[in-house]
């Protein structure tokens, strides 16, 4: 007899090698199953993630599930027990038991990631793990023009790195939106969507400072998504200034 758990966790991704459980390596998959492993006195509990975020990628939303033996464990204590297994740069904010017909992955709607840049002239020593630099003026109307294009539904192998074992790579992008912090030298990018490919988010981050710099016209990025061909985006944006926010499931 097994109780399904959906539990909601955000990670300073800085000191994981990714979510996805590897040999050797610290990943946020990992530290949860061990933590588990010592609740269920030596028995592995897969741990299911709605994404595989990558080494050095955030999570202010990250959604897990997994199938826990035994007699159940109320939703709130299954968060607490956890809690008080978890490292200090992870943490759980919500929990609840739910059917055994879900899963993260698949039953997800929709995905919102955020990608923060800092302006500051020079790399902010306290900011640099959490932030992409940017130190260039800014024309926010002319990369939420291009952004533009981007909305709806495209085929985005232009816009993910290789590497990659997703054949289908056809994706709804249903949001886009560019603002300014110029309070804290922020520049925010926020993407909603049904769903990324590997680096997609990154690489239409770098694409969008390319054409703020006018080294990638408005036609090019029409061009890339059309004709399918990466070389035509832009650079893969750094690791450390996106955030996986929030992820979106159909009301039960």
């Amino acid at each position: 007899m097994t109780t399904r758990y959906k539990l909601t966790m955000a990670y300073d991704g800085h000191l994981f090698h990714g979510f996805q459980i590897q040999p050797k390596e610290r990943t946020v998959q990992g530290v949860i199953e061990e933590a588990l492993k010592k609740m269920t006195k030596g028995k592995r509990v897969v741990v299911h993630g709605s994404g595989r975020t990558d080494a050095g990628v955030h999570a202010k939303g990250q959604v897990i599930h997994f199938d826990y033996p035994g007699k159940e464990i109320p939703a709130k204590n299954m968060m607490l027990a956890l809690n008080a297994l978890m490292p200090i740069d992870t943490v759980f904010f919500d929990s609840e038991i739910v059917n055994s017909d879900f899963h993260v992955q698949y039953s997800t709607k929709g995905k919102w990631y955020r990608y923060i840049v800092d302006q500051h002239r020079f790399t902010d020593p306290f900011n640099r793990f959490y932030t992409g630099h940017y130190p260039y003026p800014l024309d926010i109307d002319l990369m939420q023009k291009a952004a533009k294009d981007l909305i709806g539904k495209h085929d985005f192998t232009s816009f993910a790195a290789s590497g990659g074992q997703i054949v289908d790579k056809v994706r709804t992008i249903y949001y886009v939106n560019i603002t300014s912090d110029p309070d804290n030298k922020k520049i925010i990018f926020d993407f909603i969507g049904n769903g990324f490919l590997y680096n997609m988010v990154r690489i239409i981050v770098g694409t969008l400072l390319r054409v703020n710099e006018g080294k990638i016209s408005l036609d090019q990025v029409r061009r890339a998504l059309e004709e399918r061909n990466r070389s035509l985006a832009g650079i893969t944006a750094p690791a450390c200034g996106l955030y996986l926010d929030e992820v979106f499931y159909m009301r039960p």
